[in-house]
């Protein structure tokens, strides 16, 4: 019969692990209570009162350190959200990027304005330094003109949803700009399939101009781009009828009188066309819209100043 080893040993082995283990516990919890005190300390050391960061963003607007005062606005936002101050401090912010020339930034803090803030005071100004934004970066017009029409949206915005406001007036000035600038460009386009001999695609594009931008100054050359090019696919019903329309609405123009004399050069005269016809749309749309003056560099110029918050 062979000896049992006793069991002394293992029965004091136990409780040992056990306080080694709770005093590992122990350790590890003041540590980790202290490193909490450590990064709360050093959190509430770097928050600044909403009002001190705000007026120290304004004092630097004052001066005119936009990059600086873009920063404290944003720190009021984010050490002090949904406050009263972060309001005010989103839309100054959006302000000081317009005026640094940070226009990604400035339609960035303004959207983010209007939708947390939809019913605000500053929702028109908001608004409005959206379109700015975008008119401020509209390209020569043989370039793309994405940030054109985005203007012509924002703007279009202002006038639609803040008709009273103090920024309407403005606003509609620089859509007729902007407008004009996409007329251009279709009439450009228009222009180098023309020349090219693609009167369909040619075609289309004056269409469009007299469509979309009866207002513009281009409508006069459109039309008469519309007798040419259907004069030289042989459609002469459809020149003359062109052709009518240019001569309703512009008897005067020099656009009219060398589509007159187009015309002329194989006995035809203006006709007009049908009143379901396109050209008879046109000439009621031309009519309606009556004519924007010719765009002016000096409507562009207003200087923007800070909202009243």
């Amino acid at each position: 019969m062979g000896i049992k080893k006793p069991l002394f040993g293992r029965g004091r082995a136990a409780p040992m692990a056990l306080a080694l283990a709770a005093s590992t516990l122990l350790l590890s919890g003041c540590m980790s209570s202290k490193d909490n005190d450590v990064d709360a300390l050093a959190l509430a050391s770097q928050t600044e009162p909403a009002d001190a960061l705000y007026n120290q963003g304004l004092a630097n607007l004052e001066a005119g350190r936009l990059g600086e005062a873009a920063k404290k606005f944003e720190a009021v936002d984010k050490q002090h959200p949904y406050s009263e101050y972060a309001r005010k401090a989103l839309v100054m912010r959006a302000f000081a990027s317009y005026r640094k020339g940070d226009y990604a930034e400035a339609v960035s803090s303004s959207k983010r304005y209007l939708a947390t803030y939809p019913g605000s005071s500053e929702a028109a100004y908001a608004q409005y330094i959206i379109g700015l934004s975008y008119f401020r970066q509209i390209p020569d017009v043989t370039r793309d003109q994405t940030d054109t029409a985005r203007a012509v949206a924002a703007m279009q915005e202002v006038v639609d949803r803040y008709p009273n406001s103090e920024y309407v007036e403005d606003a509609k000035a620089k859509l007729r700009i902007a407008r004009d600038q996409l007329a251009g460009k279709e009439m450009q386009v228009g222009r180098y399939y023309l020349e090219r001999r693609e009167y369909i695609a040619a075609i289309n594009r004056f269409k469009n101009v007299v469509d979309t931008y009866p207002q513009t100054r281009h409508v006069e050359e459109a039309l008469a781009r519309l007798t040419e090019a259907y004069y030289a696919m042989g459609l002469t019903q459809e020149a003359q009828a062109a052709a009518s329309v240019l001569g309703q609405n512009f008897p005067e123009s020099q656009w009219y009188k060398d589509s007159y004399a187009l015309l002329q050069t194989n006995g035809l005269q203006p006709r007009a066309g049908t009143g379901n016809s396109w050209f008879g749309n046109a000439t009621r749309l031309i009519t309606g819209a009556g004519r924007d003056p010719a765009p002016q560099a000096s409507a562009s110029s207003t200087e923007l100043s800070a909202p009243r918050v």
